[in-house]
């Protein structure tokens, strides 16, 4: 194929149009002029005439047959038979050419998929009868032939293409979508196999088109196979490129000479490709190869449609394990993605504001498992701002969570998932509602106990970037400088911050207004918000960092190196995780591991001081073999 290629590189280069210019979307297209206008007179009276017999035709047998027609098509006349026929021959052809030159040449398509009634060839035969009859009491030079769709197909499957040529000749007059989609593959193919006939195995329709279920509107889908077992002088990957880009030019040619403006989807395969695809079980090759039928083929598409109806054509042992194995995994992913959900999507998503909620208060922080005892000591007994049915739907989602964590609970259903989607909405409509109402009650004292909040809540950020002692005058030029103007944190957060402090300011001074009061209460909620997001987000980074993740054999397992002691979870896809805890001695490695649980590393993790100085040593390597045995892999970015 390397001449065949090499020749193709230069027609790309030498085509006469220029692709990005005539079919650019933006340029608009003069309207094609109307060919009868350039007829003369009588002639377009000739046709006008033979145009309404055709519609008076169509519209009885529609009225009778609506279901069963998808296409009715006006044929050229036939033409003189060629002198150098056999004189017996060319004396039965010219009479024949006689009796039907006169003739207006009707098509009538019928879609027969549904005759479960009578044989197919009884359905032709009952609907020729009487359509035949309705075109002569129409007019006596009408001349219909009526074709069957399994008819058309059945031809295709034996390589008959006369039929294919007749309907591409025709001019549609009625058509539910068949008639231009056959008309304009048949067009496309014939360009394609000017072209490249050497190479193309195959030139199949597929589709809506051969499956019943088209419409007026219906794309059209062709694909064909491409002989490539003889590239040269090129990948695979560059000849499949270059096939599509010149192949599919031609089906926008096609559209243009056809004037037939339904979209045509056109695929082409290598024959290496679509073999493999075929032995792997690609279930599209084997629906285009089930559903296709063929415009044309060179001896392949047939042999192997029929093998694959006779279930010859199977699957290798490696392609159904791939496939029963990823609908397991696919069904693993859905469930391990509820459980995730329901772990840490609706926990995160109210506790955040919860906490943001209290620190608006005035009160810090608490751990995620201490958080509704605090709002209810708040909230509900001092403030009785919340009552004990909002903090449960806290409490309901910190119990779900630990279930899950700790295998108590295996699943999580899409019926739970919804409930507690809707709890969590009402819920976080109703701390909305709180942060407003918090606000009213500290309106006084806003300016100093909301400065204080974000100051203290600044100053434990900057401890997690390692910027400890700041002076009091400079906690919030420093939380600028290495924050914001780096683009860790919002811009708008300085802005934010520049008003607070102004207030601050007035406020020292006694001169905070009212406006500079409303103010502080638009800003506060918002920033305080970010601040504590950022936070969470950088423990989570922070504790990240003291993490080893490690594979051995199939498993997964982690080592957290929390200060003086490590916690292990020996296999984190465990229902439920045995973790056990070992001392980390001054030299890096792990002293003798007991048993441990997930309460007792929550807490931990509660309490560890960020950030964490962690510091990987030669002994604890060994340690991990020990643990997780020889074969043993360290994860860097697991």
């Amino acid at each position: 194929m390397a001449k065949k290629t090499e020749k193709m590189e230069k027609q790309e280069k030498t085509q006469t149009y220029d692709k990005d210019k005539k079919y650019d979307k933006e340029t608009p297209k003069q309207a094609a002029p109307d060919p009868l206008a350039q007829l003369p007179p009588e002639v377009q009276e000739q046709l006008k005439k033979i145009k309404e017999k055709i519609d008076g035709f169509q519209k009885k047998i529609l009225e009778k047959f609506d279901k069963y027609i998808v296409g009715v098509g006006l044929l050229p006349p036939p033409k003189e038979p060629p002198a150098n026929l056999p004189p017996e021959v060319l004396a039965e052809e010219l009479k024949r050419f006689k009796e039907d030159k006169d003739k207006v040449h009707v098509l009538v398509l019928i879609d027969d998929s549904d005759s479960q009634k009578m044989s197919k060839q009884e359905l032709k035969d009952k609907l020729t009868t009487i359509i035949v009859k309705d075109a002569k009491d129409t007019d006596e030079k009408l001349s219909v032939q009526v074709v069957i769709l399994s008819e058309v197909w059945q031809n295709c499957y034996d390589a008959k293409y006369d039929i294919l040529n007749m309907i591409a000749m025709c001019a549609p007059v009625f058509d539910r979508g068949m008639l231009g989609a056959i008309k304009l593959a048949e067009v496309h193919k014939q360009m394609v196999l000017k072209k490249f006939e050497k190479y193309i195995v195959s030139y199949v329709l597929a589709g809506s088109m051969v499956t019943g279920k088209a419409t007026s509107q219906s794309d059209i889908d062709v694909w064909l196979v491409v002989d490539d077992t003889d590239v040269k002088k090129m990948t695979r990957a560059e000849l499949r490129d270059k096939l599509r880009s010149i192949i599919l030019g031609m089906g926008m040619d096609a559209g243009d000479i056809t004037g037939i403006r339904n979209k045509i989807n056109i695929q082409p395969y290598l024959l290496t490709d679509f073999w493999e695809g075929l032995r792997e079980a690609n279930a599209v090759y084997f629906t285009l190869l089930r559903d296709g039928v063929p415009f044309y083929d060179r001896g392949i598409f047939m042999p192997w449609k029929q093998l694959l109806k006779m279930g010859r054509i199977k699957p290798s042992p490696e392609a159904i394990d791939m496939y029963l194995s990823s609908g397991e995994q696919a069904l693993e992913r859905v469930k391990f993605r509820l459980r995730e959900i329901g772990v840490e999507d609706f926990f995160w998503s109210i506790l955040t504001p919860s906490q943001a909620a209290l620190m608006l208060y005035g009160v810090p922080p608490p751990a995620p498992k201490e958080t509704p005892g605090v709002l209810r000591e708040v909230f509900v007994k001092k403030e009785k701002l919340l009552t004990d049915a909002d903090v449960d739907t806290l409490q309901k989602v910190i119990d779900i969570r630990k279930a899950i964590e700790h295998g108590d609970k295996k699943d999580i259903t899409g019926k739970e998932i919804d409930e507690l989607y809707d709890l969590s909405d009402k819920y976080l409509k109703r701390i909305k509602k709180l942060f407003t109402q918090i606000e009213a009650i500290k309106e006084k004292d806003v300016m100093v106990q909301t400065y204080d909040h974000i100051v203290s809540v600044i100053r434990e950020i900057l401890a997690l970037e390692g910027l400890e002692r700041i002076s009091e005058q400079d906690v919030l030029k420093t939380f600028d400088s290495h924050l914001i103007q780096t683009g860790k944190l919002p811009s708008r957060l300085h802005r934010a911050l520049e008003k607070i402090v102004a207030a601050k300011k007035s406020y020292d001074a006694g001169k905070l207004t009212k406006t500079e009061i409303e103010e502080v209460r638009k800003d506060a909620a918002d920033v305080i918000r970010s601040l504590v997001e950022y936070l969470q987000r950088k423990r989570g980074l922070e504790l990240s960092k003291a993490r080893i993740r490690v594979k051995y054999g199939t498993k997964f397992g982690e080592v957290l190196l929390l200060g003086d002691k490590a916690f292990i979870t020996h296999d984190v896809d465990a229902e439920p995780k045995a973790i056990s805890k070992a001392p980390l001695k001054s030299d890096g490695s792990l002293g003798l591991a007991e048993n441990s649980s997930y309460d007792e590393l929550e807490d931990a993790l509660a309490k560890v001081q960020l950030p964490l100085r962690t510091f990987l040593k030669a002994p604890i390597f060994a340690d991990l073999k020990r643990i997780f045995g020889a074969d043993v892999e360290v994860l860097v970015h697991g």
